[in-house]
């Protein structure tokens, strides 16, 4: 009787709470974060500060994700050997993103500190000397990506055949790595300014034009030729192409956080050493994590193609979800830097675990419904009964660790936001290469398990991480950290 009583008060407490809501402020809130914040978010109240924070990077990230569906929705088209060679060539192209976002987490770092401070022209700078280095690595992995690129899908475990008839797609995508590696660092200063609408439109405009070229380029829709899976490859690269280009306007006309102005186009030698010395933990970092990924598709692709098509699709919808909590994630980052900058140290913290909950609750409501009904959303992608059968499991096995991922991904951008890309690095070595690769191994060659294996491998890889996260980030050794 009495947990009865206690029940009911419990419900009308819940209620009153829902009722006290003043959702006229909601949604004020919700359009000052489409429409872009003036906010000081060092002294709004935090959760309001992580709302409109975070529901721009939130959209940008579903537009991001929508990167990795689109693509492999047209292609899926063309049959299973255009879907490996999508796979094969995105699990290199995984190098390009580690690089690209590990520059911006070292731009997220700086310049969110120096807005912190109140120093936006120095907050500027940074920007202008990220843009330099970036476009300096991308050469450096374009030239080898375009002239070997038939030779990095047959090493990856393409026949001759698939890579002969696909070597056009990764040459075309190492070529324009550059639009790449612009999108993210500029989108970077803006979120890390507390401008993240500007990110959230310059992505809805990049997937808009790709969303439009997919078909047209594909399949040769009216004027435009028949470019097969390279057509996939070109319409990316001009979405991202023409995204960079509106970014640049955007970023000389200026707004209240940050702008470039022509004194800030000069070469700054220590801030482009800083930029480097932060950015090569956040680089290693996820080149480790990244990598274990190639490594994967490697494993996998010995139990052929079949297999690797399903695991391929089942990745781009894991992909497709996860990045929108990785939007989620970098508001948390964000704050953390801006924060840390004000001198505000327990309040960075409690970003941290208020993100991590709200990410935790999204994260998971999401993994109950692909393990529920993964046969629907593979399905959207392919007909044939065997990739499919292969998606299904893989989608199911993964999307069970969605809880962990989430406490996990938020852990590390805690870290990084205060600049220590260290830390996440070594638990990303610890966690991939010295435990998910050997143990993906065994469980699918050794044991014979095959795809399955390597889909509990990343489950169990992707917990231990997010316990270790969780336990360095409660002693706090970030706050202390200097940039």
């Amino acid at each position: 009787m009495c947990e009865i009583i206690i029940m009911q008060k419990q419900r009308f407490s819940l209620l009153n709470h829902i009722k006290a809501i003043d959702y006229a402020e909601v949604w004020r809130d919700i359009k000052e974060s489409i429409a872009g914040s003036e906010r000081d978010f060092t002294e709004t109240r935090l959760g309001r500060a992580i709302f409109i924070l975070a529901v721009p990077m939130v959209l940008e990230m579903v537009m991001e994700s929508v990167f990795a569906v689109v693509d492999i929705f047209f292609v899926s088209k063309l049959g299973p050997d255009a879907v490996a060679t999508v796979g094969l060539t995105e699990s290199v192209m995984t190098v390009v993103y580690a690089i690209g976002v590990g520059l911006s987490m070292a731009t997220t770092a700086l310049v969110s500190r120096r807005i912190g401070e109140k120093k936006p022209k120095e907050a500027g700078n940074v920007a202008f000397q990220a843009i330099v280095v970036s476009m300096f690595v991308s050469l450096f992995i374009a030239i080898p990506g375009v002239i070997f690129a038939k030779e990095f899908l047959i090493l990856m475990g393409a026949t001759p055949e698939m890579a002969e008839k696909g070597y056009l797609y990764p040459a075309v995508m190492f070529g324009s790595n550059v639009v790449i590696m612009l999108l993210f660092i500029i989108n970077a200063v803006f979120r890390s300014s507390g401008d993240a609408a500007i990110s959230m439109r310059v992505m809805w405009f990049a997937n808009i034009i790709n969303i439009i070229l997919d078909p047209l380029l594909i399949f040769g829709i009216g004027p435009f030729p028949e470019l097969g899976i390279m057509g996939a490859a070109v319409a990316t690269s001009n979405g991202r192409g023409l995204a960079v280009v509106y970014q640049f306007y955007l970023l000389f006309k200026g707004n209240h956080r940050i702008q470039l102005h022509w004194e800030s186009l000069k070469i700054r030698l220590s801030v482009m050493m800083q930029l480097i010395k932060i950015s090569g933990g956040g680089i290693l970092q996820n080149l480790v994590a990244t990598s274990s990924w190639i490594f994967l598709v490697r494993i996998i692709a010995v139990s052929g193609a079949s297999a690797l098509a399903g695991y391929t699709i089942a990745i781009r919808i894991v992909i497709f979800l996860l990045l929108p909590a990785w939007g989620l994630s970098n508001a948390a980052a964000t704050l953390v830097g801006q924060n840390l900058g004000a001198k505000k140290p327990d309040r960075a913290e409690k970003a941290v675990w208020a993100t991590g909950i709200v990410n935790m609750f999204f994260m998971g409501s999401l993994g109950l419904l692909l393990f529920l009904f993964p046969s629907y959303w593979i399905g959207l992608f392919i007909e044939d009964p065997v990739v499919v059968e292969n998606g299904i499991l893989a989608l199911r096995i993964i999307s069970s660790g969605f809880l962990f991922y989430a406490l996990g991904m938020v852990m590390m951008q805690g870290f990084n936001g205060s600049g220590d890309t260290t830390t996440p690095t070594l638990i990303n070595l610890f966690s991939f290469w010295l435990f998910e690769i050997p143990l993906a191994w065994f469980m699918a060659i050794v044991l014979n398990m095959g795809l399955e294996g390597a889909s509990f491998a990343i489950v169990i890889a992707e917990s231990f991480l997010a316990l270790i996260a969780f336990l360095l980030f409660r002693r706090g050794k970030w706050k202390l950290r200097e940039v």
